[in-house]
């Protein structure tokens, strides 16, 4: 992995025994020793869990008309927020796939922060800063900070114990200090349970995390991987770019309609998304919860009772809540909410039922 970057705490994961792999070109921990992938998804679930996802993009664009000019690129519609909000949203092409999704953080009429993934940044900052108008500026920010993530019922404890603000609104931040050091707290998370993100200085992200996991450990939680991250959001049915969301998946049939600004004047890919949405033509996200014995994985392809292929698996994996197997599925329209069908798992047939996520109940918008 001489290859990949690393996270500004790489050096903490590899104290811990954690195993690393390769997440968008960045070597990222999936498990720590100790109870792996279940223990820390159950920490999180039942008391809180802390990751390092520093691998995500970070951007800025500001200048005159900023939040105008990323409104007028991004699906989602910033005039439905103020300042110290944070919203879900897409850059699309404009044959409507996706290029990214992304969490946009409005500061102000002339100020956007941008979380976009880690392998998409680089594109999403270009394309931004192709369609620019002269006196607005995107910054690619990558490694200029940290974000760590504390996820869990438990959440506002651990930053209490930091003296860092909690109870404000879901997807909403603020931005404080700790020990005199500036740091963004936003009340969001890719888990489903209640917690926040912490975005600290690239070189200070090793100590925000060592006191973040003092205070996790004190109220029995774990540090987590990408691996607990993955099945937490896929039992919310959380979209994961790259399988759920794609240049050939568009919003409308991720089941992502929700997260477009249909009635803006315009945006990246609008006139084709339009036509798509209107058409109810196209196939649709779907949740499946397995019957029988088997884990569902991405592009398994699945069948109705006929025996006909009506789509394919997109994200697949054992929900350690349900102690089941669960998937997304990209299913043609003819399949409908409790129908029965089957996977194909390594060629043996896997019976599943139809379902609309999330598959869990979660604790996201608790107050």
């Amino acid at each position: 992995m001489t290859d990949l970057k690393h996270s500004p705490i790489h050096d903490r994961h590899v104290a811990l025994g954690a195993k690393m792999a390769d997440f968008g070109g960045w070597s990222m921990p999936i498990e720590y020793p100790g109870g792996g992938v279940v223990a820390e998804h159950t920490a999180v679930r039942e008391r809180v869990g802390l990751f390092d996802v520093s691998h995500l993009g970070k951007a800025r664009v500001s200048g005159p008309g900023a939040a105008d000019f990323v409104n007028a690129c991004l699906t989602n519609d910033l005039r439905r927020i103020g300042p110290g909000q944070a919203q879900y949203t897409m850059c699309c092409t404009e044959s409507g796939g996706v290029v990214d999704d992304l969490i946009q953080y409005l500061r102000g009429d002339e100020d956007v922060f941008l979380i976009p993934n880690a392998a998409n940044t680089a594109r999403v900052v270009e394309l931004l800063a192709a369609a620019a108008p002269e006196g607005v500026v995107v910054e690619d920010l990558h490694d200029s900070y940290g974000v760590l993530a504390v996820q869990g019922p438990r959440s506002d404890e651990v930053l209490t114990r930091l003296g860092l603000p909690v109870d404000h609104d879901y997807m909403s931040f603020v931005e404080t200090e700790w020990d005199g050091l500036p740091v963004i707290v936003c009340r969001t998370g890719y888990t489903g349970e209640r917690g926040y993100e912490i975005v600290p200085a690239w070189d200070v992200t090793g100590s925000v995390w060592d006191a973040l996991a003092a205070a996790v450990a004190e109220e029995g939680g774990l540090p987590a991987g990408l691996g607990a991250r993955d099945t937490l959001r896929t039992e919310m049915g959380y979209p994961l770019h790259g399988n759920d969301l794609s240049l050939d998946i568009t919003p409308v049939m991720a089941g992502a309609a929700w997260a477009v600004g249909w009635d803006k004047e315009g945006f990246w890919g609008k006139e084709t998304l339009t036509a798509q949405r209107a058409a109810k033509e196209s196939p649709l996200m779907r949740g499946l919860v397995v019957t029988g014995r088997g884990i569902p994985r991405s592009h398994c392809a699945v069948r109705d009772a006929s025996g006909a292929v009506v789509g394919e698996v997109t994200s697949g994996t054992f929900s350690p809540t349900r102690k089941q197997g669960i998937a997304l599925a990209l299913l043609d329209r003819s399949v409908t909410l409790g129908d029965e069908v089957v996977v194909d798992v390594r060629g043996r047939d896997v019976p599943a039922t139809v379902t609309k996520p999330p598959f869990v109940e979660a604790g996201v918008r608790s107050s």
